[in-house]
C-alpha cells in the first residue's frame, strides 16, 4: 500500500489541519461558541438554538468529538457535551503559535 499524502507531513502539521478541519464549518463554530457560553448541554439544547435538524447537529457533534475538542458524558438516554479543556488549550496554543509567526517583510 502506498504512502498517504498526510504521511509526508509532520505530526504537528497534521494536527493543525485536523483541528482546522473540525472548525471549518459554521455550525461547528456555533456549537463551540454555545458550549463556551453555557458550559455544557445536550444535543436537544443545540437543536433549539441552531437552525439545523437533530441529525445534522448530531453529525457535527460527532466530528467535534472525534477530534477531541468536545467530550460527552453519557447520562442515558442523553449525552451531555462540553469543551475538552485540554484539547481547547492545545488548539489555542497551536493556532496562537501559527498566527504569531512573523511574516517576511517582502514578498516575491
Amino acid at each position: 500500500m502506498g504512502v498517504t499524502k498526510t504521511q509526508v507531513f509532520t505530526d504537528e502539521q497534521n494536527r493543525i489541519a485536523d483541528l482546522a478541519k473540525a472548525l471549518a464549518h459554521p455550525a461547528r463554530v456555533a456549537i463551540i461558541q454555545h458550549l463556551l457560553k453555557v458550559n455544557s448541554c445536550v444535543c436537544g439544547d443545540l437543536v433549539e438554538v441552531l437552525p439545523l435538524a437533530q441529525a445534522t447537529v448530531s453529525q457535527h457533534l460527532k466530528e467535534l468529538k472525534q477530534i477531541g475538542i468536545i467530550q460527552g458524558e453519557i447520562n442515558p438516554p442523553r449525552v451531555c457535551y462540553c469543551i475538552n479543556e485540554t484539547v481547547w488549550q492545545e488548539a489555542k496554543t497551536i493556532f496562537g503559535d501559527l498566527f504569531e509567526t512573523k511574516v517576511a517583510a517582502t514578498c516575491c
